[in-house]
């Protein structure tokens, strides 16, 4: 995997809602600049697909998420 530098674009994109798929892979299913709008986007999702997993991660400047990459240490879990 070759490193990708942070654009300014993901930097004020920081919170990324991602799906969970088999395999340990993942979908980036959208990108947010706060944080309260990646979790009314989730619950909407939660309402929609309830057995679908998603999952709301913090992307900093320096762990450039792209689509190789897992994300664990940052991860949020948001419970209900």
């Amino acid at each position: 995997m070759i490193p990708k530098e942070s654009t300014y674009r993901d930097r004020l994109v920081p919170w990324h809602l991602i799906r969970h798929l088999p395999n340990c892979q993942r979908l980036t299913v959208a990108r947010f600049s706060r944080r309260r709008d990646a979790e009314s986007y989730l619950n909407a999702l939660r309402r929609l697909m309830p057995t679908v997993p998603h999952t709301i991660v913090f992307v900093n400047a320096v762990s450039v998420l792209d689509e190789n990459s897992v994300p664990i240490a940052s991860e949020l879990s948001i419970e209900r």
